[in-house]
Formats: C-alpha cells, sequence, structure tokens
C-alpha cells in the first residue's frame, strides 16, 4: 500500500489563501509558500506516503500571464518541489514519525491542459488539439520537474485519450524518472471525455517508466467500477484518489454539493479490494481526510 497525500487548492483555501486567480494553487508559491510547505508536512504526518508539489496550475503560459518571465518561472516550479522536500525532510527529521513508515516521496504535479484554461475543461477534454500540439505544450513543464529533485512526476486529471498519448510519446524523452498517470471519469467507465478507461489506461502500456495508473478528481461513487473495469487492462498497480463527491462549477468557480456522502476509510477499503494500490484524496479531501484511509489501509493490507 501507498498512501497519496489530498486535496492542495482546497486545502489552503481552508486556511485562509485566496486562490482566486488562473494561477489557483501556485498562486501560492508567490505569496505564502510557508503555508504551502505546511500543508505538505501535515499530510506526511497525517500518513501520506507521497507529496504532491503546487505545480497542477503552474506553467510557463500562465506565470507569462502574470508577468513572471520564463527564468523566474523555471525557479518557481523548482521551488514547488523544494518545498515539498523540506516539508518531508523536516517530518522525518523526527525520529518517532519513522516508526512503521517508509520514506515518503516528493511528486512533481503535471497538470492536463485543461487545468492550464482555467475553465473547467480538465472535467470535459474537449481541447481540439492534436497529440502533437499537446505534447509540444507539456514539453517546457517537462524540462523543469523532470530535473527539480523530485522523485517522480504525477499527471493528474487527465480527461482525454488524446492528452494520455502525448504523455507517453513525451515520457521517451524522460526515462530517469518514473511517473503516475492519473485521469478523470465522468462515470463508471468513461474519462470526462468519453473514451472507455479501459483504452485510455492501455495506451499507458506504452510506457516504461509509467509505475501507476488509475482516476483521480472523480466522484467516489464511480472508482469501485473504474478500477474493476481496467483490471485486466495493465499489470501495474492501480490508484485511486476521487475527490470529496461535490462537483466542480467552473462559471461560478466553486464547488457544489454532490450526492456523495463518504466514508474515506470504508470506502479506502472496498478500493483496496478492487485493486488499488495507492490511494488518497483530491479536491475537497483534507489530511484529516488521508489520516483515515491511512488507518483503515495499514490495518487491512497485508
Amino acid at each position: 500500500m501507498v498512501i497519496l497525500d489530498g486535496g492542495l487548492a482546497t486545502e489552503l483555501e481552508q486556511r485562509g489563501a485566496d486562490l482566486n486567480d488562473p494561477l489557483w494553487s501556485a498562486k501560492v508559491l508567490v505569496e505564502a509558500p510557508q503555508l504551502l510547505e505546511q500543508v505538505s508536512h501535515d499530510y506526511f504526518a497525517a500518513g501520506a506516503d507521497v507529496g504532491v508539489s503546487a505545480t497542477y496550475q503552474a506553467t510557463f503560459e500562465g506565470f507569462a500571464r502574470r508577468g513572471i518571465d520564463r527564468r523566474a518561472a523555471g525557479d518557481l516550479l523548482r521551488f514547488s518541489v523544494q518545498l515539498v522536500r523540506d516539508a518531508r525532510d523536516r517530518f522525518w527529521s523526527e525520529p518517532a514519525n519513522r516508526e512503521g513508515r517508509s520514506f515518503p516521496l516528493v511528486a512533481a504535479s503535471v497538470g492536463c491542459y485543461g487545468a492550464f484554461l482555467h475553465d473547467g475543461s480538465e472535467y470535459r477534454g474537449d481541447y481540439g488539439l492534436s497529440v502533437r500540439r499537446l505534447a509540444e505544450f507539456h514539453r517546457p513543464r517537462l524540462d523543469v520537474l523532470a530535473d527539480s529533485g523530485a522523485d517522480l512526476l504525477t499527471f493528474e486529471t487527465i480527461p482525454c485519450a488524446h492528452e494520455a498519448e502525448a504523455i507517453v510519446r513525451l515520457l521517451e524523452d524522460y526515462p530517469h524518472i518514473g511517473a503516475l498517470i492519473s485521469f478523470s471519469a465522468r462515470d463508471e467507465t468513461s474519462v470526462c471525455h468519453g473514451e472507455p478507461l479501459d483504452l485510455c489506461v492501455d495506451l499507458t502500456n506504452d510506457a516504461p517508466s509509467c509505475l501507476a495508473v488509475g482516476v483521480n478528481c472523480t466522484p467516489p461513487r464511480y472508482v469501485t467500477a473504474l478500477l474493476r473495469s481496467v483490471r485486466d487492462a495493465t499489470t501495474r498497480p492501480l490508484m485511486a484518489y476521487p475527490n470529496s463527491g461535490e462537483s466542480w462549477d467552473s462559471a461560478q468557480h466553486r464547488w457544489l454539493f454532490g450526492p456523495d456522502a463518504i466514508d474515506f476509510a470504508a470506502a479506502a477499503g472496498e478500493w483496496y479490494a478492487a485493486g488499488a494500490r495507492l490511494i488518497g484524496g483530491c479536491c475537497r479531501t483534507t489530511p484529516e481526510t488521508i489520516h483515515a484511509i491511512a488507518q483503515a489501509t495499514r490495518r487491512n493490507a497485508p
């Protein structure tokens, strides 16, 4: 079992950060980096084996819109990873924190193209871009993050097969670092753009550096069926880190209460039984959520 961390942007908001900005959580890199380090530390303390950087919505294009040049933007990408490393090292420096734990890893988040658009496209995937154009978009950020000191890359909330194909092609050029690839889904079998999840997962089989594949920022009620739908599509470990069950209103830029009233501890056991070996949370989940998942899965997993 590997425990992933939980929601970042929504946890930052709970702690007073104003994220009403196209940079979203990456805005805090500029304004309050110490808050990012503390949130990462709290997730490690809650039981996370993997902490994720605040680079999901951080792109050179997005920084340029804020008047930040490419050199400074690259520095901010690296700084985001360093903040998680600092949090990990601070947590691990306490001997009591090491009991029954593996040394935590640091993952550099690579958000989908839709995250840059800041219009909810990560839940639609209707980009209208070719595989080549999507690869061109992601490459400059990967050039930095792949050598940022992160232990691995995590491609998050991928909504369509075209973007998955672009990522798989790109990873051929970064063989020195492993990657997680996670899709956003709209129902029990399909990613947000409509392609079957098993088709998208099958694409990732062509990436030797892909360490695990699964779903994130997806309603929890779909997760068990999604995991079962892809168990025969890959030999890699599966992962699941859904949102809290609410839905994102891209017009109003706010979360709406959803139909899921979920006990994450119980659900994590169900996802484990369905094949997930990396489990955590996405938007609107908290360190308390991750603590519940860690307690439940570490107690029951062999």
